[in-house]
């Protein structure tokens, strides 16, 4: 990571030069706004350390301009102590995060830290979008947030491995699109993508629908028949749902992994098979297996690498851009108004990504007209809850009853009060403009 200094202070910035330089960073410094823009725009910089307070240019109208020329480039501003509401604003204008003066070392190295993973993290899952921009998939990658950054980062990762995959989540987040990409990334990507639903086939017919059956081996079977293992020659295997598997087929499941070897129901010849084993399940396994009612070897087999794909409630930044791919794909005459969309971000979504799509599907269809209006929402949607669906609203609400009782119970000493929260008095001062709270608060 290329990372550029801009402070008017020599001292300072040598001093920080000095550190990151042994840290292994690649490290341009600059003395005021004017030279930093010089250096910003004739080289690959990545990440931006910025005084606040400087003769020629302040370092909020540095990062600004910045920012025009690379909406990418992260930023960490330098702030003198005491100006954290400053700082706040600042942050606004794009900025990761912010530092007072004098700077810990150790602090800043963490922040930079944290940054360059995300970086990665968004350079990954860039390549992952483009990849399968033109492949063929259940639906498109849709998904800016943070969480679906790092899903795709890992995405990228495992797929040209060939180690097994569990894929977690709950219904209809995406688990078999998921699968999917991985498959399509791979080494495997020209062999079968066979899927295996779980809990859709019979106790009676699974063993035959993945391994095959030879004929005359029970009632029904007519002729010889190829299963699921078998199909997948060369490819990858998704077995959907694999928690709903009784403990007596997870055991034949958990052999054919061992020995990469199956037998056809009625044969006793061993057939050796190559496949990419993909799971995944919207249940606990980890649950089950101290439950006794999932084997703790075969969880073991199948969760090499782990996937875990967030709920949409815990990722509402991607709803919106849900709502329009979805608005394109089966209306684009058809909009929402403010107030119904307001509204529609705020509800859990308990099926997900599939539910959302539905709601999709029957609002364009029922509409009267092209604007979509809070009338026009299904009933659980307009008559949520009182505090709404949106966890993080509700953990804030905590969060500042908590800061206001500390505050209360120390004569607003913020010193106190940040030692009793476990915090320090920086964090307890800049969550305390965060959310509004001044010694006025005592009278509420």
């Amino acid at each position: 990571m290329q990372i550029l200094i801009v402070d008017d202070e020599k001292m300072q910035r040598d001093m920080l030069q000095g550190f990151l330089e042994k840290q292994g960073y690649d490290v341009l410094s600059a003395s005021g706004g004017s030279e930093a823009l010089h250096l910003f725009r004739n080289n690959p910089v990545q990440l931006v350390l910025v005084d606040h307070r400087m003769e020629d240019m302040n370092g909020d109208e540095v990062l600004a301009r910045i920012r025009q020329e690379s909406p990418i480039v992260r930023a960490i501003m330098i702030t003198a102590y005491g100006s954290v509401s400053t700082a706040v604003k600042v942050m606004q204008l794009g900025a990761d995060d912010f530092l007072e003066k004098p700077v810990d070392l150790l602090e800043l190295l963490e922040k930079i830290r944290r940054i360059e993973q995300d970086v990665v993290a968004s350079e990954e899952a860039e390549d992952v979008t483009t990849a399968l921009s033109n492949q063929k998939l259940p639906m498109n990658i849709i998904g800016s947030s943070r969480e679906m950054q790092d899903l795709l980062s890992l995405v990228h990762r495992a797929a040209p491995v060939e180690w097994p995959v569990l894929i977690r989540g709950e219904t209809g987040t995406g688990k078999e699109m998921v699968a999917k990409c991985i498959h399509l990334l791979g080494e495997r990507k020209n062999g079968p993508f066979v899927e295996v639903n779980c809990a859709a086939v019979p106790e009676s017919l699974f063993e035959s629908e993945l391994f095959g059956h030879e004929k005359g081996s029970f009632t029904g079977a007519s002729s010889r028949r190829r299963g699921r293992f078998e199909l997948a020659e060369k490819g990858t295997l998704f077995l959907d749902e694999v928690g709903e598997l009784p403990l007596q087929l997870q055991a034949k499941l958990l052999r054919a992994l061992q020995d990469k070897s199956i037998s056809r129901v009625g044969s006793e010849n061993q057939i050796f098979v190559d496949v990419r084993v993909i799971a995944a399940t919207n249940r606990d396994l980890k649950q089950m297996v101290a439950d006794g009612t999932f084997r703790e070897d075969l969880y073991f087999r199948l969760n090499v690498l782990e996937l875990f794909i967030p709920p949409l409630r815990e990722r509402r930044g991607d709803i919106v851009e849900l709502v329009d791919f979805f608005l394109q794909k089966y209306s684009a005459a058809t909009s929402f108004d403010s107030d119904a969309q307001s509204v529609f971000v705020k509800y859990d979504f308990p099926g997900n990504v599939r539910e959302l799509e539905h709601i999709i599907q029957r609002l364009v269809t029922f509409v009267r007209g092209k604007v979509i209006r809070l009338t026009d929402l299904p009933i659980e949607l307009r008559e949520q809850p009182e505090g709404g669906g949106i966890l993080s609203d509700r953990l804030a609400r905590v969060e500042r009853q908590m800061l206001l009782s500390a505050l209360d119970q120390y004569d607003w000493v913020q010193t106190r009060a940040a030692d009793s929260l476990g915090i320090s008095e920086r964090v307890l001062r800049y969550k305390m403009k965060k959310f509004g709270i001044s010694s006025a608060s005592q009278s509420k």
